[in-house]
């Protein structure tokens, strides 16, 4: 390879494209499925488990569309903490001390 010449790979799409079901990011697709599942299940409501499962998959599909990986965000966002806190404001006193030189 000539110094100054770059080399080209070939990026297939598929490699960079998100995994999604129903355009909906797999992980929240299966959150979406399970509590209409859950609602099923524990009110015995076949029409409330498909609403609950149909509003969970459209509101997956906007947060797809908005980040990927929102949920990933959402669940390590508890780990850390805020750096600054407006509401939490804390006067701090600066004090300058001075050594005296003697020659």
């Amino acid at each position: 390879m000539a110094a100054g010449s770059s080399r080209q790979n070939k990026v297939h799409k598929a490699m960079n494209r998100p995994l999604t079901i129903l355009g909906a990011e797999r992980r929240l697709f299966f959150v979406a499925l399970i509590s209409g599942g859950a609602v099923f299940s524990l009110i015995h409501s076949l029409l409330g488990g498909i609403l609950l499962f149909i509003f969970g998959v459209v509101i997956a599909r906007i947060a797809t569309k908005h980040d990927v990986e929102i949920l990933r965000i959402l669940f390590n966002s508890t780990k850390f903490h805020r750096r600054y806190d407006p509401m939490q404001w804390e006067p701090t006193e600066i004090r300058i001390k001075r050594r005296n030189v003697q020659d």
